[in-house]
């Protein structure tokens, strides 16, 4: 199968790269690598075959290929999508960002949770693939059994998003806060008189510093955290707020939506979302059949026991970061009543977040015959 491949040298397709290696991809697919900056430059290497990166905004040279895949973002997508289409190209287009995923003739991937979904797309002759929001793509993963047993009546999602959610130079910037803040409490630290009040004094003072690095995120996020995600939208929600519910039962193909809603906030974690969802059920459901419904779902969800030595071990980013488990914890019913229920989960969003159904779409338009 002829694709070409858009933004591989980006932090998502970075990412799809090295999974794309790692599965052994690459033997099923004849790459074409384009670039936005640096055609005619030498791009990677597969497999000991050297490549040349094309234009990416050659659009006859993009015309050829029967599959698209970009992780350039939305602007690029906007850009060319369009153009492509009007040209009458009918090739399948698969797309990391978020431009393109509430058009009506676009479906959204996440395999696990929708392939019914997607394999219906395919036949009907839908020829463009949105990866969904990370956060949303995530607490499905998390919770796809609930939603498939119908036990959601509406859900609350309350999100601890990493800096590398926002990008390569946010997460920069996040270590440079990081330096900043060690440098300015050094003195005070290597004092062994000292107490934490003036480790505080020395931090504080640091984080309202003019000079302070903060032209990424706006604000500081190292010993802090950023309640805003994204621009603001109706009814007060930001956009990334909004994506839960929209993309969310676009996912599901639901036929009465689900009311999900929440605050999206960024925390100072490398990489990883984490999410603490309360949900409404439709009834009591027994706990441990809600655990056993939720562990046996999908193959990467891993159920946490709700204890402090399990959790601290398995139920953060500093656990998770860089596998495709999705660990779903804390999990009990709440004084509310017995219909609803608490849970926290965490997973990797440069993997089921951005890049894993990505390359997941390849293989299914492989065994839906696309060559």
């Amino acid at each position: 199968m002829d694709v070409g491949l858009i933004g591989w040298r980006g932090m998502v397709g970075s990412v799809l790269m090295d999974r794309m290696r790692q599965s052994g991809d690459f033997k099923h697919i004849s790459p074409t690598f384009f670039s936005t900056s640096n055609p005619g430059a030498k791009g990677p290497e597969i497999d000991g075959t050297p490549f040349v990166l094309r234009d990416a905004y050659d659009l006859d040279a993009l015309c050829k290929l029967p599959v698209l895949l970009s992780c350039q973002g939305g602007d690029y997508s906007q850009r060319v999508y369009g153009e492509l289409r009007a040209r009458g190209y009918r090739g399948y287009w698969i797309d990391a960002a978020s431009a393109l995923r509430m058009n009506e003739d676009a479906a959204l991937i996440l395999d696990p949770v929708n392939r019914d979904v997607i394999d219906a797309a395919v036949d009907h002759d839908v020829r463009t693939y949105c990866g969904a929001n990370c956060t949303v793509s995530l607490m499905l993963m998390a919770l796809q059994g609930l939603f498939r047993a119908g036990h959601v009546e509406w859900l609350s999602s309350m999100t601890y998003q990493a800096a590398s959610g926002a990008g390569a130079a946010q997460m920069r910037e996040l270590v440079q806060q990081m330096r900043a803040l060690g440098d300015a409490a050094r003195s005070v630290l290597d004092d062994p008189a000292s107490d934490a009040l003036a480790i505080d004094r020395a931090v504080t003072e640091a984080l309202r510093d003019a000079q302070f690095p903060k032209q990424q995120f706006g604000a500081p996020l190292a010993a802090s955290l950023i309640p805003w995600i994204d621009r603001a939208v109706d009814d007060g929600q930001t956009r990334e707020e909004w994506k839960a519910m929209a993309e969310a039962n676009k996912i599901l193909a639901t036929k009465a939506a689900i009311a999900i809603d929440g605050l999206c906030v960024r925390v100072g974690s490398m990489r990883c979302h984490a999410q603490a969802v309360t949900v409404k059920l439709k009834q009591d459901v027994p706990l441990d059949e809600i655990q056993e419904t939720i562990a046996s779902a999908n193959d990467w969800v891993r159920m946490v026991d709700n204890d402090k030595e399990s959790t601290l071990a398995q139920l953060s980013p500093a656990a998770v970061g860089g596998t495709l488990e999705v660990p779903v914890g804390r999990i009990r019913k709440m004084k509310m009543g017995p219909e609803y229920l608490a849970a926290f989960t965490v997973g990797d969003q440069l993997l089921w977040g951005a890049a894993e159904p990505l390359r997941r779409m390849l293989h299914i338009l492989r065994e839906h015959g696309v060559h």
